[in-house]
């Protein structure tokens, strides 16, 4: 076999060159190629991915007045709750008029609880109550009471003197105290949300 030193000058370039090429296709098909292979894909994914990001971006600025506007409801859902709770909070109730008593400077002496009436979406709950105190404190009472955020109805209102408990038609009379002179029965009623409840068939009055 002849050796590359043996040819003629210009078969060995030739044979040099052949290798230098065989070398470079090998090189290109063994590594090359993959990389490049590889990085088409990620250009293709890359692609698809700045793609979503377009479509999501018109959100991108919206996103701020999405979050408002969630904390908003939120809001409005936490008052409406305050306003007319979810469930017959009973208690809760009558610890409210009991601390607007308190504030007001009146005893509030009776809680009578009348039937419920309940609705499609909320239900009435009646309670008669007995109060007394000087006049302008009870009057107060009843103002405050007005004024709270949770919704609370006053009627079949009644006052008379303490001397004349009687025509007030409170189911007791008690010892009141000096500055006392009035006396008062009504009907206070507070609502609350039949939501997650079965609807009620309205009760006709």
């Amino acid at each position: 076999m002849a050796k590359l030193s043996d040819l003629p000058k210009m078969a060995q370039i030739g044979v040099v060159l052949a290798l230098v090429a065989g070398s470079t296709i090998a090189l290109y098909m063994l590594v090359f190629k993959p990389i490049d292979d590889q990085n088409q894909k990620d250009l293709i994914n890359l692609k698809a991915k700045q793609a979503e990001v377009a479509q999501l971006a018109p959100y991108r600025n919206k996103l701020s007045d999405l979050e408002n506007q969630i904390a908003s409801l939120k809001q409005q859902i936490d008052l409406q709750r305050r306003i007319v709770p979810d469930s017959k909070e009973v208690p809760s109730f009558i610890e409210i008029m009991q601390g607007e008593a308190v504030k007001a400077g009146v005893e509030l002496r009776r809680f009578t609880a009348k039937p419920v009436v309940a609705h499609e979406y909320y239900s009435e709950v009646p309670f008669d109550i007995d109060v007394d105190g000087p006049y302008y404190a009870v009057l107060n009472f009843f103002q405050r009471v007005s004024q709270l955020e949770r919704i609370i109805n006053i009627s079949n209102m009644q006052m008379a003197s303490v001397h004349m408990a009687g025509q007030a038609r409170v189911k007791k009379q008690y010892t009141y105290a000096p500055g006392e002179t009035v006396v008062a029965s009504c009907t206070a009623t507070t609502f609350y949300s039949n939501a997650g409840a079965a609807p009620a068939k309205p009760v006709k009055r």
